[in-house]
């Protein structure tokens, strides 16, 4: 048990090194930028084809559900043909 405890503790001293890190650039300057930018696009919009995707993944099943449940409660509202 003790040696398991010992091999934990030198794999968390190796594995957290902050010396090693790489250095990003910082690009948070270059987004702002972009989304103070007035080019009439949403805000939520700005970020490219990925937020467009995201966007409109979830909206294209909220509309054709919509669009069903309205057809549904038609169709239930209206009485049968009687032959």
């Amino acid at each position: 048990m003790l040696w398991n405890l010992l091999a934990f503790h030198q794999i968390a001293q190796k594995t957290i090194n902050i010396a090693s890190r790489r250095q990003f650039k910082n690009k948070i300057p270059e987004k702002q930028k972009l989304f103070q930018e007035d080019n009439g696009i949403p805000v939520h919009l700005k970020g490219g084809v990925a937020d467009t995707l995201l966007y409109s993944a979830p909206m294209i099943p909220t509309v054709g559900g919509t669009a069903y449940a309205i057809y549904q409660l038609a169709m239930a509202s209206l009485p049968k043909k009687q032959d």
